[in-house]
């Protein structure tokens, strides 16, 4: 069996899919890179553009369960195409009221409750999506790919936005993004499962309340102990690093004494890791929550050195290993947590995860950036990095102590006399 990472790739609705991934995130990037800009623009307070972002994220902290669920509950392809069809919308209407010079703080923060509202449905579906279409023994493959495309169309959507903001007006950054939304709504009606896909069922109940196939999802997560520990070492990875935008930013321009220009060199280098973990990753055929620990520990003492840096020179060279681990560690996570589940259950998983992802999301910045002030950005990757690593080593030894060792027991063969030939 072919251990390729592009091994998915050969199967034609995951080829189709993938490009709709690359276009949608690019267009995404686009937006949100245009969004921090325009909130800027209108309010001239940072503040107040990380209170757009908090807005947008907000409602996954206690709808994300009930997207899940709705996801389990309604065809996939239709609940992918539906959200992604409400996303273009949200982006047009936006770009209108850019472009019209009407759009004021108030609308803008309307506008991304509501897709943050409609995310919550589209993410677990679109993640869930790509899924369904390859064989069991492909979905990490497919899982790297999405990866790869999430930080391809990153990338370019940064690179974009800038472009086209300059040339066309930031109005034109949501018009894009509409389009982005339109062309996958326009792919997935064409996308076929491959021979030997898992297929989504959709739950027929009697039951008349989401809240019960929610309260499935939940007791699910809570009973699986792999699913747990994949949240412990996620969480924990979540709230004292990963966060290199913020620690390394500060590392970069004040200890190292480096520039915004530096800080942008070494912004690239955790792109290109980020990349090259996505195609690394996407060779898994097993992934285990095991090997999502070891690689976060490995990834948490890198940081730990890379706290120690001299000079930018070094950092450079610790960064891009960094980015490399965390991109297969994240993706051996993605795909734990994907297929751990039976299908049935899947997005209601997923939706669980969601709500955690969104407190980990809020409560690690702030968190970290408590104890830069209290350690100074070096102190805070050490210290954080010694707190992932200690805290994923103490949960194997407890795992191993509490894990029962199989005992054999010896056998004595009876001493039976030996039965005679029959006559």
């Amino acid at each position: 069996m072919s251990n390729s990472p592009w091994r998915s790739l050969r199967h034609r609705s995951m080829r189709w899919w993938s490009v709709a991934n690359f276009v949608s995130n690019a267009g995404t990037w686009m937006q949100l890179t245009v969004q921090n800009l325009l909130v800027l623009q209108i309010t001239g307070s940072a503040a107040a553009t990380g209170l757009s972002m908090s807005v947008q994220a907000a409602p996954a902290l206690l709808m994300s369960v009930l997207g899940g669920a709705a996801v389990d509950r309604w065809p996939r392809k239709l609940t992918a195409a539906v959200s992604q069809a409400l996303l273009s919308a949200i982006a047009f209407t936006t770009a209108v009221l850019v472009a019209l010079d009407q759009l004021d703080m108030t609308s803008l923060m309307v506008l991304a409750a509501v897709t943050g509202v409609v995310a919550t449905v589209d993410n677990p579906a679109c993640a869930l999506l790509g899924n369904d279409l390859v064989p069991a023994e492909d979905v990490p493959s497919a899982i790297g790919v999405g990866a790869l495309a999430f930080n391809a169309g990153r990338l370019a959507g940064a690179a974009l936005a800038g472009v086209t903001v300059g040339f066309l007006g930031t109005a034109a950054a949501y018009f894009a993004n509409g389009f982005s939304f339109l062309f996958v709504t326009a792919v997935i009606p064409f996308l076929r499962p491959a021979a030997g896909a898992v297929r989504h069922v959709v739950e027929k109940t009697q039951r008349p309340r989401a809240a019960m196939t929610v309260r499935e999802g939940l007791a699910f997560f809570a009973r699986r102990p792999r699913l747990l520990a994949l949240a412990g070492v996620t969480g924990v990875s979540a709230v004292f690093g990963r966060n290199y935008g913020l620690t390394l930013a500060v590392l970069v321009t004040g200890p190292l004494a480096g520039g915004a220009g530096a800080f942008g060199t070494v912004s690239t280098v955790l792109a290109v890791g980020g990349i090259l973990g996505a195609v690394l990753a996407a060779r898994l055929r097993r992934p285990s929550v095991r090997l999502v620990g070891a690689l976060a520990a490995t990834g948490a003492l890198l940081q730990v050195v890379a706290g120690m840096s001299p000079s930018l020179a070094v950092l450079l060279v610790l960064v891009l290993p960094m980015a490399v681990v965390e991109s297969v560690s994240d993706t051996a996570g993605t795909a734990v947590l994907q297929t751990d589940p039976p299908a049935h259950l899947r997005g209601r998983v997923l939706g669980v995860w969601g709500s955690l992802g969104t407190v980990w999301g809020l409560g690690g910045p702030p968190a970290l950036g408590l104890l830069m002030e209290l350690a100074g950005p070096r102190g805070a990757l050490i210290t954080g990095g010694l707190i992932i690593a200690g805290s994923i080593a103490a949960g194997h030894l407890l795992h191993t102590q509490r894990t029962p060792t199989p005992v054999t027991l010896p056998t004595k063969t009876p001493q039976t006399p030996a039965l005679e030939t029959a006559a």
